[in-house]
């Protein structure tokens, strides 16, 4: 079965990805500061859409108590998040000071868009820490559940 990441995570992601994008191409400390953060952020964003952000697609199906034997299929993507966890948020912390680093260097160059751009993805961690890595674990282990009640032959 494909997961699917929701189609605003996926649109946030881009969004940001563009914007650094452009923070990377300018001259000068800013420039160098957000090739410095694209170097860290470009392989975690990678591990967050292979593993973090797809399991995500099952919330809307698990909200209405829906179930299929081929949901199951999430489990190896809910048990690497969670056995990758500590890294990925080990990742994070470089990844916001990195950012921290860029917004000095913003203000310092009086580059207000990339001040906001970088408060931005420093709130977007604290999302993704708080809400949508424990929400894509929730459903690994309500799939888990659903999948053993199915086959002890119980509702699931």
């Amino acid at each position: 079965m494909k997961f699917t990441i929701p189609t605003p995570l996926r649109q946030e992601h881009e969004a940001l990805h563009g914007t650094l994008r452009n923070a990377a191409a300018l001259q000068g400390e800013v420039g160098d500061a957000a090739k410095t953060l694209a170097r860290l952020m470009h392989p975690h964003f990678v591990k967050e859409d292979e593993t973090a952000l797809p399991p995500l697609g099952l919330l809307g199906a698990l909200a209405r108590g829906e179930f299929a034997d081929e949901m199951a299929e999430v489990l190896a993507l809910t048990d690497r998040l969670e056995a990758d966890l500590p890294t990925m948020l080990e990742e994070h912390a470089a990844i916001v000071a990195a950012l921290q680093r860029l917004r000095a260097a913003a203000e310092r160059a009086d580059r207000a868009e990339i001040v906001a751009f970088a408060d931005e993805l420093i709130q977007h961690a604290r999302t993704e820490e708080e809400v949508m890595y424990p929400a894509a674990i929730l459903v690994g282990r309500q799939v888990r559940l659903l999948a053993q009640r199915a086959r002890a032959g119980g509702a699931p």
